[in-house]
């Protein structure tokens, strides 16, 4: 497999790999952590190459778990439902609700990982013989999570006495109060951030609570939801619910659904996730889920499903739903049995992503005038607010944001009342969620919470300023002076001629990859730009020689107008410049290649 083509480069301390301390991109570039001995080692055992060993080594797999880690299964991964505190008498009160034929609801968040959870638990009870009523909040009307007369609603008008929130609820304080006086009973599944004090609730799932000690703190909330359902259901087979007029189900059929959510939630990719996903996605290639298979077909998917189809064709079409559209169409296409509604369903989220990407893009670059004009940038932030953005596409924005300046990033729309409805993203190194919670404790904040990474939060009239002043110090207190200084991982260096199909194709072994499990990423050291132009809006297609003959495709997405394109396009023709990607396999046509997808860039002489 072109070992020798592999050069497994060793880190000198703390010097910057290859010696790039500021890339195109503004990072330095830093080789992954590993034990090269038990990388080599690993290599040998199980006949993979050099590279594809230390990059398991790097990740911390050692010789007795690296074929569980490259072969993941629920059936030793899967914890028991029962460790988490709450789960005995959510399951009891949800056993009760069945048998005795309450109405009950689930209040779901309205991004994927809330309509995933939601449509499982939606296809559980119709599988068991219960009815669950949907109800999935607009993000503009009525905002994140459980509201007073949402929930008095599903009491007084459609009966129901028991609800279940799912990706929200635990800081749903008052709401839930509200719900308890009205006697409607409350089951909150989620995976926030939580407080000391819990909300009150017939249960609180949520492996993080601050009085639960679990090891599966970093399960989005439909992986917490089918530990749910695999509880209950164990509950009602041994209360004797199941028999020949009632099957029971089989629980693995909707592992599609907790593999879509869990990778569209950014959430680590590391044990029992890792499981999930990797089982979810052979189901969601089997199409039994006549949503999904329709979701599919509109996001033109036409091979076998990974984390990339899931996390940026399906998913976002699900949370379009949310955040430009009908806030209910997720879960509704993800738990019909009707074809002819499902793919009506899927054209209409297809759709609502178009109008928000041209939404999405108009807001980016009117952020971006901001900030390059010097409104919103500081050392270690970037927050940016204004009146007459969508704020269903904010949380988009910010991501970007941080991609573009390597700092945490908030972005914030304002309502004629001045409040302001904000997303935030992170960066490794600050943990945002906490630094937002602690704001809404200081009562600078209306809302908010989140996790590490992403945060949801809403401005009081005026109160932008002294917000981002807090965040702001948070943030330094967490980083210190200077700030979070941008790194890139790399799992090593190749020749172009390393950059192999073969090597390719020995890496998706490691698949899923995602947070946690980061897809492995090398340099490719003194390589030549043969060729190099724009294609699309703003990508940069090339060609990449090397000086040992090899040679191999590249691309680098929505980076034309930025410094790594800029110095992809300057380098066509001229000397060796070092590139940082990860090598893929592209399939065209039955024809299967290697294409490095390019990340970052550094010229030689100008990387130290």
């Amino acid at each position: 497999m072109a070992e020798s083509a592999a050069r497994l480069s060793v880190s000198d301390g703390d010097a910057p790999f290859l010696g790039v301390a500021r890339s195109a991109s503004g990072k330095r570039w830093r080789l992954r952590a590993g034990d090269d001995r038990l990388g080599l080692a690993l290599a040998q055992r199980l006949d993979l190459p050099e590279a594809l060993g230390r990059a398991l080594a790097a990740r911390g797999v050692t010789l007795d778990r690296a074929e569980d880690f490259l072969q993941p299964t629920l059936r030793r991964d899967l914890p028991d439902p029962f460790h988490l505190k709450g789960m005995e008498q959510a399951v009891a009160r949800i056993v009760r609700a069945i048998r005795d034929g309450e109405r009950a609801a689930v209040f779901g968040d309205y991004d994927v990982d809330g309509a995933t959870a939601s449509a499982l638990l939606i296809r559980f009870f119709r599988a068991v013989g219960a009815d669950l009523i949907p109800y999935i909040p607009d993000r503009l009307k009525e905002g994140y999570g459980p509201n007073a007369a949402a929930l008095e609603r599903l009491r007084r008008e459609r009966g129901c006495t028991l609800a279940i929130t799912v990706d929200c609820g635990i800081t749903a304080f008052d709401p839930l109060a509200h719900a308890e006086a009205l006697g409607l009973d409350m089951i909150v599944v989620d995976h926030h951030a939580a407080e000391p004090r819990l909300p009150p609730a017939a249960a609180v799932v949520n492996p993080n609570r601050l009085d639960d000690a679990s090891p599966h703190g970093h399960l989005a909330a439909v992986g917490v939801a089918f530990l749910l359902v695999v509880a209950v259901n164990k509950a009602l087979r041994e209360a004797g619910w199941y028999g020949a007029s009632r099957p029971e189900p089989d629980l693995r059929q909707w592992l599609d659904l907790v593999a879509l959510g869990t990778v569209c939630d950014v959430v680590p990719l590391v044990g029992v996730n890792r499981a999930l996903v990797a089982q979810g996605l052979k189901v969601m290639a089997r199409r039994r889920n006549i949503g999904l298979a329709a979701l599919a077909d509109v996001a033109r998917v036409d091979s076998a499903p990974g984390t990339y189809h899931a996390g940026f064709l399906m998913g976002p079409r699900v949370n379009a739903g949310g955040r430009v559209g009908e806030a209910d169409l997720g879960v509704r296409l993800l738990s019909t049995e009707d074809p002819r509604l499902a793919a009506e369903l899927a054209q209409r989220l297809d759709g609502y992503n178009a109008e928000r990407q041209e939404i999405e893009r108009l807001c980016l670059e009117q952020a971006v005038e901001r900030l390059e004009a010097g409104d919103g940038l500081s050392e270690g932030l970037v927050y940016v607010e204004a009146a007459g953005w969508h704020p269903g596409v904010i949380g988009i924005v910010a991501g970007r944001l941080k991609e573009r300046y390597n700092r945490p990033a908030c972005v914030v729309a304002l309502d004629d009342k001045g409040v302001g409805k904000g997303s935030g993203r992170s960066v490794e190194g600050v943990d945002l969620g906490a630094a937002v919670i602690a704001a809404r404790q200081s009562e600078l904040l209306v809302n908010g919470g989140g996790h590490k990474m992403a945060a949801g939060f809403t401005t009081p009239p005026g109160g932008g300023a002294a917000f981002c002043a807090f965040l702001a110090a948070r943030i330094a207190d967490q980083t210190g002076p200077g700030g979070v200084v941008p790194e890139l991982s790399l799992d090593g260096a190749l020749h172009v001629a390393g950059a192999s199909l073969d090597l390719a194709r020995a890496l998706e072994r490691l698949q899923p990859f995602g947070p946690g499990n980061a897809e492995p990423r090398f340099a490719l050291s003194d390589a030549r730009v043969v060729q190099a132009d724009v294609v699309g809006r703003d990508h940069v297609r090339a060609i990449l020689a090397g000086g040992d003959g090899g040679r191999v495709k590249a691309i680098a997405f929505r980076c034309a107008d930025q410094p790594l394109g800029e110095t992809l396009l300057r380098a066509r023709g001229g000397a060796p410049i070092h590139l940082a990607g990860r090598v893929r396999v592209d399939s065209w046509r039955d024809r299967e290649e290697a294409q490095v997808m390019i990340d970052d860039a550094a010229e030689p002489g100008a990387a130290r």
